[in-house]
């Protein structure tokens, strides 16, 4: 007797367009795993920093303590990234995490820059203005690519820089605490209630 034949899987050209239409629909997609709580717990190590900062007898020892908030900042909010994707049930290099990710590093780079150069000419008093708005165009690119309320706390610190810029040291320093600090904290409360909100809304 003939054996039945098995039935047939699906066409190759289906697989591309599923394919094509699963891709598609990740680079439409925004990135929705921004911790609150992260932005508040970077905010908060940036209030420290701020306060340990302001007190260092030497411009080498002041950019040391700001580099340390930095790679404390970038840890935490890596963690609380990665936490809320897997709770989302997402990957935090997904097509819209690579894009936001590569959306920050132009800006911060160009930060980098310029800071070395600022340190080397002797006039270290713009860096903190300068910091201020080169995070804010960061953010604001990045945020293109994530939730709304983003790239409008990329606009508070494009702001905020160039107020700082032409300030005298001592009041820039306050503007980077006003920031990095209280700015952290506050649009991370506001992304938390949005988080709240948006999983109690009947349409989701």
């Amino acid at each position: 007797p003939r054996r039945p034949s098995s039935p047939p899987g699906p066409m190759p050209d289906a697989l591309d367009h599923l394919a094509v239409i699963r891709e598609t629909m990740e680079r439409s997609s925004t990135f929705t795993a921004v911790s609150g709580w992260g932005y508040c717990a970077m905010g908060a190590t940036a209030l420290v920093a701020a306060a340990i900062a302001i007190r260092q007898a030497t411009t080498e020892s002041w950019l040391a303590v700001w580099l340390a908030e930095a790679l404390a900042a970038v840890t935490l909010a890596l963690v609380a990234m990665h936490w809320k994707a897997t709770k989302l049930g997402t990957h935090l290099m997904s097509v819209s995490g690579r894009r936001l990710f590569v959306g920050l590093l132009p800006a911060l780079f160009a930060g980098g820059v310029m800071t070395v150069a600022l340190m080397r000419a002797g006039d270290p008093r713009q860096i903190p203005g300068l910091w201020l708005l080169l995070y804010g165009v960061a953010v604001m690119q990045a945020g293109a690519f994530s939730v709304r309320t983003i790239p409008v706390m990329g606009a508070v610190f494009v702001v905020a820089g160039a107020i700082a810029l032409p300030m005298p040291w001592w009041w820039g320093n306050l503007m980077l605490a006003l920031g990095f600090g209280l700015v952290h904290i506050a649009f991370g409360a506001l992304r938390s209630e949005e988080h709240t909100s948006e999983l109690q809304s009947p349409c989701n």
